[in-house]
């Protein structure tokens, strides 16, 4: 009876956690946003069901990272023969990268969007008298934020916080 009640209960923090992601998703406006930059609003239902099928991945791959160890099936069963071990490592950096190029988007674009909902970046603007060159300024934010990641993870300080 106790295993039943924690299921129930972890399903349903599960639900109220989602809908408050899609929540502020939606109340941003990012789908059609993102519809809108990339000239795609016919296939807007399209867009909308891969952000939802994204998210439930997302959650279903952190909730479950024991059982998706891809790697270490790869290496138990040597796929790649002698050389398993370096497939595995490049392989999995080359996932870690294309998996964090687009996290770091996603999240680069919610960002965004809730500061441009929040009227914040022009308010920002106004108040110091900057007139031009706000896309140059927007750039050097992303530009500085993958420059940090980058010495964050070379120089593995994510280490020492521990």
């Amino acid at each position: 009876m106790k295993e039943v009640l924690l299921g129930i209960g972890g399903l349903s923090f599960g639900i109220l956690s989602s809908a408050g992601v899609f929540t502020v998703l939606a109340t941003v406006g990012l789908v059609p946003r993102f519809a809108g930059k990339m000239h795609v609003a016919s296939h807007i239902l399209l867009l909308e069901r891969t952000v939802v099928w994204g998210t439930i991945t997302g959650g279903i791959c952190s909730v479950f990272a024991d059982y998706l160890q891809v790697g270490a099936y790869v290496e138990r069963l040597r796929l790649f023969g002698p050389n398993t071990e370096a497939a595995v490592l490049v392989l999995g950096n080359l996932y870690l990268i294309i998996y964090g190029l687009f996290a770091g988007m996603f999240v680069g674009c919610l960002a965004f969007a809730i500061a441009e909902m929040l009227d914040s970046i022009p308010i920002f603007s106004r108040r110091i008298g900057f007139r031009h060159g706000l896309g140059i300024a927007i750039l050097a934010a992303a530009l500085g934020k993958a420059l940090g990641s980058l010495l964050y993870f070379s120089e593995s300080i994510f280490f020492s916080a521990m």
